[in-house]
């Protein structure tokens, strides 16, 4: 037994030894500048993982989620890092002050939003097929914490608090009831 375990494990070193060596070394050298060269490339096929918002996400992290975003409308010229720094000090998103800036600010929005910027909670991502199921049990359970007018929204993931009278209260209560709901209905399609 240890025989024939002795020399199978040298038949595969010997095996690995002789693929290690078996490309010209031009070939080698081919493969390995195409690699890193696709690896440099911010076009190469290899898709961005942007970072997904929680329900629980707070506004501090959400603010760092953003930062390869505003690296990348820097790098476009729309915005520059001592605006966005303000805007992050303040706890707010830096946005665009003037129609040139606007213009600028779209166009690079275009390249940048794709790649960098944070997608929703997977519970209110229309790309989810149960997002509307959860916007649904939000409204169910806001309905039932007195919430009068409360309803699902015509994009079929947000909700609209308040009706078409825009009724303080409906507002002012749903505002405060939303985390809670949002998180009963997280538990429940968990189940």
């Amino acid at each position: 037994m240890r025989k024939t375990l002795g020399a199978l494990m040298m038949v595969v070193a010997l095996g690995a030894a002789a693929g290690c060596g078996s490309s010209a070394p031009a070939e080698r050298d081919a493969k390995v500048a195409t690699l890193s060269s696709a690896a440099a490339s911010p076009s190469a096929s290899v898709p961005s993982q942007r970072p997904r918002e929680r329900l629980d996400t707070t506004p501090e992290e959400f603010l760092t989620m953003l930062k390869p975003y505003y690296g990348c409308m820097v790098e476009q010229g729309a915005v520059t890092e001592a605006e966005t720094a303000r805007a992050e000090a303040a706890g707010g998103v830096a946005k665009p002050s003037s129609k040139a800036q606007m213009v600028k600010w779209e166009a690079a929005d275009r390249i940048c939003k794709p790649q960098f910027y944070p997608l929703p909670p997977w519970e209110k991502d229309p790309a989810n097929p149960e997002s509307r199921d959860f916007a649904v049990d939000v409204v169910k359970c806001l309905k039932s914490n007195g919430v009068e007018y409360v309803a699902v929204s015509e994009d079929g993931v947000s909700i609209a608090l308040g009706g078409d009278q825009n009724d303080p209260r409906s507002i002012r209560l749903g505002m405060e009831k939303i985390p809670e709901c949002e998180r009963q209905a997280a538990a429940k399609v968990k189940k």
